[in-house]
């Protein structure tokens, strides 16, 4: 890898640390650099994957208080959460790169589109419901299957289908939006390592660089609004989804 390819992997990890801490939307940027570094789009996908990972068990972690008050619901909707994620990754594996490679423009023009209305989606506080409904099994493990296929914008789509389907205040929806990504991405990157898809060079260089993005994120959280961060991550969506179909 040259140097410029260096930077650009370790600047995307940081800044894809920070924008998770603050707004969400970092596999925007982790998928767009890795595929910028030649990657093919499915070994940037499961490689971005791994990218993101440390950042979710850390956020579950930081939730564990409001994890512990609905314990087996957590423990229902995880297994859902896995069976899902495993079927999405799955199948992201049983394509080759160019028929993936075709999907990209649009899954982007989805993920954005999500990414850019979270505010209206974003749950509003309600009663909590007791044990997991069929409606909020559904809705995860559909959920589950798009986030272990492609992920980006599965935090705001699974904070909807939870708050829809479980009530609860929005700290209980997001300990659980936490939780159930980190199993969903744990899951799809067992799938991807087997699958011999993942890009560990340029891994290396993004997951301390968006660790330590992360940390940085709690910083800025405090002094830029999370509007502007918001807007930085569907510009960036939106100049892929035009690069992708533009190129495709």
């Amino acid at each position: 890898m040259s140097i410029s390819i260096i930077v650009l992997l370790f600047v995307s990890g940081f800044l894809s640390g920070a924008v998770n801490a603050i707004a969400g939307g970092g596999t925007f940027l982790t998928f767009g650099a890795l595929t910028l570094a030649g990657l093919p789009p499915i070994s940037a996908n499961a490689t971005s994957s791994i990218v993101q990972f440390p950042g979710y068990v850390t956020s579950t972690l930081a939730y564990k208080t409001e994890l512990m008050k609905r314990w087996r619901s957590a423990v229902a909707l995880t297994i859902i959460s896995a069976v899902g994620g495993l079927a999405g990754a799955l199948i992201l594996l049983a394509l080759d790169n160019p028929s993936f490679r075709a999907m990209v423009p649009w899954l982007l023009a989805a993920a954005t589109a999500i990414f850019a209305t979270g505010p209206l989606l974003k749950p509003k506080a309600s009663a909590e419901r007791t044990g997991t409904s069929p409606s909020s099994a559904i809705g995860q493990f559909l959920t589950a299957i798009y986030g272990g296929f492609f992920g980006a914008g599965m935090g705001i789509m699974m904070l909807a289908v939870l708050g829809l389907t479980t009530g609860g205040s929005y700290h209980h929806l997001n300990a659980l939006k936490n939780l159930l990504a980190m199993v969903i991405a744990a899951v799809a990157i067992i799938v991807f390592v087997g699958g011999g898809v993942v890009g560990w060079a340029q891994a290396v260089i993004m997951i301390p660089a968006g660790a330590a993005g992360g940390y940085a994120g709690v910083w800025l959280a405090r002094r830029v609004p999370q509007t502007i961060m918001r807007m930085l991550v569907v510009a960036v969506g939106t100049a892929l989804t035009i690069y992708y179909f533009v190129t495709g």
